[in-house]
């Protein structure tokens, strides 16, 4: 099983193929994901210290580009887990004065994936 580690939360034990964002709202990070995982707010971006997934959905690369996040941000929604990571989030509910994290995203990676090398 992958372990995710992020700092300030401990280490998160993780199935392989599980959506990051679901992995780290499980484990008790507060972790945004106001659109409800299909890549359209940034919320649930993340910074990834170490093992950083090689691909990206076209979703992911399109929205990090046009809010001049690429190369400084992954969105965890958009992750699916197959190694150890150690990562931090970038938006905790708490500190952004939300009432709620948003809505529960879906098991499987929403839009439908279209996988792309990172760059």
């Amino acid at each position: 099983m992958p372990t995710i580690t992020v700092p300030g939360y401990g280490a998160i034990e993780a199935a392989e193929g599980q959506r990051l964002v679901l992995v780290l709202a499980d484990g008790g990070v507060d972790i945004g994901h106001r659109c409800g995982g299909y890549a359209r707010c940034t919320t649930c971006r993340i910074h990834i210290t170490s093992g950083e997934p090689k691909v990206m959905t076209c979703a992911e690369h399109d929205k990090l580009l046009d809010r001049q996040l690429l190369g400084e941000a992954r969105l965890a929604c958009q992750i699916i887990v197959e190694t150890d990571m150690t990562v931090e989030p970038l938006m905790r509910v708490g500190e952004m004065g939300w009432s709620d994290p948003g809505p529960t995203p879906e098991e499987t990676v929403t839009p439908e994936p279209e996988w792309r090398e990172v760059d």
